[in-house]
């Protein structure tokens, strides 16, 4: 296939070996993630990564004394690949040494895929006129060689491999997850791949889920709500100072996003690093309005992108039907275990709308159901709240732009800040943010983001506000009124803020998969299982509903 390029690197032999579909979702869809093996593997590379030595023609007497990081290539084997170590054997060969971060199986020289790896080395080798009948590799941990000869047996199976790899990266389809697999859990892309979830609705395994997606990283968001501020980075720290005067420092590595309100300048320098981190931009007005993002390179998963198109021109109803019955059923959730009034009409209500969302025949009437399901939720909405403050916290319905009532000022900010991580999260997975399923593509709306925000406004959203006010972290000196708008003032953004983030970081467990996972793992997860229904990994797309 003229698409897939001639030269396949070694390394992706190693991981056809170890799972096609991690090769597949390498190479082909080109998504990669790290782990704390990738990362110490780079480290116990960085000797032999930064080069030296000379590697002479073949036909000279001592062709190699110490070679690193030499590059070799051949279009007749079809395989490109940069060897760690090339030195000289004493009858005049060439030795390929591979270097590998862990320790050696305790069975044989090396694991498959490492052997295969060090054989197609080998190979290129062999094909450039050197003579190279065995490699080694060297274990980090427990600093040992192991020799590896290139017999028959492990170069017949080398080539299998390669041709086999290249029918694969033919395909548009990724190859199916292994089934409760020892290798996943040490797999990088496992939180990509989803494996047990994917065949859990696929009913290739009648185990339960493993909790493979990775932990929840230590970095969090920096929120930046000083007018005037400047933020900027140096020494790998950013720094955000106000009046020449630092007011916040933190190191980079423990940033996953910045999101500014109102005049605050970002340096190009931060911009930069910001890119090279994948931490993600976000722009608020003062008010609260998710105004845009910044971020480096697209995803190069132009497939998921070229299918969403499809999906969102002509086959969204499917997706949207599942998302607004799990909005409604999230509202009836909430209501159950909120309300300190009686709700006995208003859930079975609910109940009833969200059925019929399954035999909605069109996009539109979706529109009109949802509206009467969110009219009868937020006339009940006042019996969550705490009465001590009914003058300031008093609400009749959802009002907005601009927001009315303190109430509305809050679900509007915490629906803004959901938008903005929900985004985040569609471009980290692959999407086009702004071409909904759902919602229709409007200028500078980010559609996709909205639409997967359904199912979480009343399970994050509307529970931070409630939260909020029930608890006293918000009061009614919270707000400031100008003309017929209500507008939290600048402490009581800080809290709610902080409240916003308590949500994400709660554990809940997923009503599908059945293990415990954060709120802010949810949105990632659920984005990514949508973007497997699109890709037709999945027979359908379940939305996040709590019981």
């Amino acid at each position: 296939m003229e698409d897939v390029p001639a030269l396949v690197p070694a390394r992706m032999v190693n991981e056809f070996e170890y799972c096609p579909r991690l090769f597949y979702l390498e190479w082909v869809q080109a998504r990669f993630q790290d782990n704390t093996d990738t990362i110490e593997g780079r480290y116990v590379h960085r000797r032999v990564d930064a080069g030296g030595g000379r590697i002479e023609d073949p036909s000279e007497e001592d062709p190699v004394k110490v070679a690193r990081s030499v590059m070799l290539g051949s279009e007749s084997l079809g395989l490109i690949a940069k060897a760690d170590i090339i030195e000289s054997d004493e009858d005049g060969s060439v030795v390929p040494v591979e270097v590998k971060r862990g320790r050696p199986p305790k069975h044989g020289p090396a694991w498959s895929p490492e052997l295969v790896q060090l054989c197609s080395i080998g190979l290129l080798l062999q094909e450039a006129g050197y003579k190279c009948n065995q490699g080694e590799i060297f274990f980090a941990e427990t600093r040992e060689r192991r020799t590896v000869p290139f017999d028959d047996a492990l170069v017949s199976k080398t080539l299998n491999l390669l041709r086999n790899l290249r029918k694969v990266a033919e395909s548009t389809e990724a190859p199916p997850p292994l089934i409760d697999s020892p290798k996943c859990p040490r797999c990088s892309l496992v939180g990509i791949c989803l494996p047990d979830e994917t065949n859990l609705h696929n009913q290739r395994s009648k185990l339960r889920p493993r909790r493979l997606t990775p932990s929840d990283s230590a970095a969090r968001p920096l929120y930046v709500t000083e007018q005037g501020a400047k933020i900027g980075i140096r020494g790998g720290r950013v720094r955000v100072s106000h009046r020449n005067t630092e007011v916040v420092e933190a190191r980079a590595i423990d940033v996953s996003q910045i999101s500014v309100f109102g005049n605050v300048q970002l340096s190009s320098q931060l911009m930069r690093a910001a890119f090279s981190r994948d931490i993600t931009v976000c722009w608020f007005s003062y008010g609260g309005w998710f105004q845009g993002i910044a971020h480096g390179l697209p995803s190069k998963h132009v497939e998921l992108r070229r299918r969403q198109v499809g999906i969102a021109a002509q086959a969204g109803l499917p997706i949207a039907r599942k998302m607004i019955e799990g909005k409604i059923l999230n509202c009836r959730t909430l209501l159950r275990r909120n309300a300190r009034v009686d709700t006995g009409k208003v859930l079975p209500q609910l109940k009833e709308i969200a059925d019929r969302t399954r035999e909605i025949e069109s996009v539109e009437s979706l529109l009109g159901l949802e509206g009467v399901a969110a009219r009868i939720y937020f006339s009940a909405f006042p019996g969550m709240l705490n009465n001590d403050e009914l003058g300031t916290f008093n609400v009749k319905g959802r009002n907005r732009r601009p927001p009315r009532d303190a109430v509305n000022c809050l679900l509007s900010y915490a629906y803004s800040l959901l938008t903005k991580d929900l985004t985040a999260t569609t471009l980290g997975v692959g999407f086009d943010p702004y071409l909904g399923i759902y919602h229709r593509p409007r200028f500078g709306r980010p559609a996709l983001a909205l639409d997967l925000a359904e199912e979480f406004r009343p399970l994050i959203a509307d529970s931070v506000v409630l939260t909020a006010i029930n608890n006293r972290e918000i009061r009614s000196t919270g707000f400031t009124v100008r003309a017929q708008g209500v507008a939290l003032t600048h402490k009581a953004r800080r809290s709610f803020i902080s409240a916003y983030e308590r949500r994400l970081d709660q554990e809940v467990t997923h009503p599908t998969y059945g293990y415990r996972i954060t709120y802010r793992r949810v949105l990632e997860v659920q984005a990514r299982m949508l973007g497997a229904y699109i890709l037709g990994e999945i027979p359908e797309y379940v939305p996040f509903m709590t019981r």
